[in-house]
């Protein structure tokens, strides 16, 4: 579309900065060789590098809400310029309190632009609440069962609170635990227990959001190029992540509703390959 049409300009929101570099990275690939270019504008990075990225007037802007504001209001990006905006992780960004920024972004977009909104599961608070954004709109949904159908689920009951650890140890140190997401509530907690996992002797690290995006990126990537095995995060940090051969998901800690449930196993049993996800009770 945007190849065909150069007036067409497309803007990306996401809810954490690591799934703004996500989309980035696979856009690039995406479009190499058609002369499409993008700006990268989130928290945490150059700000005068994104600067001139969006002065070069992009094809693409992707980012997250708090720099993309920052920009829209000093006029470093003109947002009026872009006929099409995809909100990535919807039903997040309306959980996690950026509601008032959607409605900000889309209030000065063109009149006339297609909405694209993405999300593992949309709960119907949410649904109402986009549907209030667009005209008309379909819902397209893809294989939701047979990803399900992927994973195989089970449940660790806690004999003993103190154990809680010992047990986790017993489990990963079993054969075929090779790739590891394992999921806190608190980012202190999932801080504390990376950091004895590394002390046990396992390789592990983890990311949220009391780390600067340089240390989160350097865990991610770690994990990625399997210099580490296990990842431990809390639910926004790893939102929409796209991670290969992800072996187990372990919630360490209970998700508070269904929907983080779905979006946590779903790190697993991808592109028709076998996971296995464990919750402990």
């Amino acid at each position: 579309k945007v190849y065909k049409d150069r007036g067409q300009k497309v803007l990306i929101i996401t809810p954490t900065r690591e799934l703004a570099l996500q989309v980035g990275e696979e856009l690039y690939g995406f479009s190499y060789g058609l002369g499409i270019n993008k700006a990268l504008c989130i928290g945490g990075m150059n700000e005068k590098k994104q600067r001139y990225e969006l002065s070069s007037n992009p094809d693409f802007v992707i980012g997250t809400p708090g720099r993309l504001r920052e920009f829209i209001e000093d006029g470093a990006l003109a947002i009026l310029k872009f006929n099409n905006i995809v909100i990535d992780e919807a039903d997040r960004m309306v959980d996690i309190g950026f509601i008032a920024d959607i409605k900000y972004f889309i209030s000065r977009l063109p009149q006339t632009r297609q909405s694209l909104f993405f999300s593992a599961t949309i709960p119907p608070k949410v649904k109402l609440i986009l549907g209030s954004f667009v005209r008309n709109p379909i819902t397209i949904s893809v294989k939701v069962k047979e990803s399900i159908e992927n994973i195989k689920q089970d449940i660790i009951k806690v004999t003993d609170s103190q154990g809680k650890v010992d047990q986790l140890e017993n489990i990963l140190s079993q054969e075929g635990f090779n790739k590891v997401l394992i999921f806190g509530r608190t980012k202190w907690g999932v801080q504390k227990l990376s950091n004895e996992l590394a002390r046990r002797g396992f390789r592990a690290g983890a990311i949220h959001g009391n780390k600067s995006q340089n240390q989160r990126q350097r865990v991610l990537n770690d994990f990625k190029n399997s210099r580490i095995s296990i990842l431990l995060a809390t639910d926004v940090a790893s939102r929409g992540l796209d991670i290969e051969d992800v072996s187990h998901v372990i919630n360490y800690d209970l998700p508070n509703t269904f929907e983080d449930y779905i979006h946590r196993i779903g790190r697993t049993g991808r592109a028709n390959k076998k996971g296995v996800a464990l919750t402990f009770v």
